[in-house]
């Protein structure tokens, strides 16, 4: 088990905290969707009441090591404050003589938000002297940034050298649902997923084998494992190099038992555009039409089978989300998992985005907050940002 600020006196010590602030902006740089935010705000608002002194940092976009205005930093600070109700101070930069000074006259329950990291490209680098430049700032690292945890970068990792180093309640929270799902799932698990490409799922499929008691498929992705069943699919996507694979994958389930589920009628169309016509079809995708999303057979037969399970953990969403006609079998088999009695684990990135947008993210057990993160968590890689940080004593 991983240390957290619960374990540690934090009254007047300055806390370098490495949250994930990397939201969307409008044209106008209006923040769009603050989940990210609120999403650290447990962690902030404990070090506030415990007395610490915190020093936020985070990165925003990909500046490629260049100070760049559209990926400042000002619009989160702006929107933290109003959240917290009280001042947050936004720096001009991460690291220098003004920081240092800002960071060294903290009171109790001060916060400072430092600029973009990335910024700087000795950040992703994993660069030792700027590791240690940020380090000097605190006198604590917290990390509950999850969805960067997977980077070995100087914020994640780099500074762990440095200083004491805690996970934040974001990142235990996620330790905990995922090292419950890769290590002891109450049954029936299984594992829905979805999303455009194989190759990016493979990995993730090997690893859960030996997990899961059914393995649900949707997405463009599915088009490669029903063309490996000789099936038609039209003109909709395919990884015809991935075949193989995926062939090799039934075996494997057929040997540890797992059924997989593939989708038996489509929603297609002749293109990929919001206004134009579409249908509904049987297992084969006629010449010349796209699959774009599971259709109703398939979404009565897929609750059927999570209605079954105790555990679900969701990564990729079923059909082409963002257009409203493509985005019904991810809204149906959300609406369903929200009323189960069950273990479900959202895995970040799209589905989130997906469920967050049908507004059902509260009534997931846990809605992952790291598209990449999860993805390798749950294909088995150590990730570097978590490794980085203290054990517990054991008693």
């Amino acid at each position: 088990m991983k240390k957290t600020i619960a374990d540690i006196q934090l009254k007047g010590k300055r806390v370098l905290m490495r949250a994930d602030f990397n939201v969307p902006l409008d044209e106008h740089r209006n923040i769009t969707d603050d989940a990210r935010i609120v999403a650290a705000l447990p962690s902030i608002k404990y070090i506030i009441a415990e007395g610490g002194r915190l020093i936020l940092m985070s990165h925003m976009g990909r500046p490629k090591g260049e100070k760049k205005e559209e990926f400042c930093l000002d619009p989160v600070a702006e929107r933290l404050s109003a959240l917290l109700g009280k001042n947050v101070k936004k720096m001009d930069d991460c690291i220098g003589e003004d920081v240092e000074e800002a960071a060294g006259s903290m009171v109790d329950g001060d916060v400072i938000l430092l600029e973009n990291l990335r910024f700087y490209k000795e950040e992703t680098k994993n660069d030792v002297v700027f590791a240690k430049q940020l380090a000097s700032l605190g006198e604590v690292f917290a990390e509950d940034a999850f969805g960067t945890c997977h980077r070995a970068h100087a914020s994640t990792v780099g500074i762990t050298e440095f200083l004491p180093s805690v996970a934040g309640f974001l990142v235990q929270k996620e330790i905990e649902y995922f090292e419950k799902v890769t290590k002891s799932p109450d049954k029936p698990f299984c594992l829905i997923l979805g999303g455009a490409k194989v190759a990016d799922k493979i990995p993730l499929i090997e690893n859960m084998l030996d997990k899961i008691d059914y393995l649900i498929i949707g997405g463009a992705m599915a088009y490669t494992f029903l063309k490996s069943r000789h099936k038609g699919i039209g003109s909709s996507r395919v990884e015809n190099e991935m075949l193989d694979t995926v062939r090799k994958i039934f075996d494997e389930a057929g040997k540890k038992n797992v059924s997989i589920f593939l989708p038996k009628d489509h929603v297609v169309s002749k293109e990929i555009a919001e206004k134009a016509k579409n249908k509904v079809v049987a297992e084969d995708i006629p010449d010349g039409w796209i699959g774009l999303d599971i259709g109703p057979a398939t979404i009565k037969r897929y609750r059927s089978v999570i209605k079954e399970s105790k555990t679900i953990v969701w990564n990729g969403p079923m059909g082409l989300f963002e257009m409203k006609a493509y985005s019904t079998g991810t809204k149906k088999l959300a609406e369903f998992m929200a009323k189960l009695d069950a273990t479900t684990v959202i895995g970040g990135g799209d589905t989130a985005a997906a469920v967050n947008q049908i507004g059902l993210g509260k009534k997931m057990s846990h809605m992952s907050t790291g598209g990449g993160a999860s993805l390798e968590y749950l294909e088995g890689k150590e990730l570097p940002g978590i490794a980085a940080l203290d054990e517990k004593e054991r008693v």
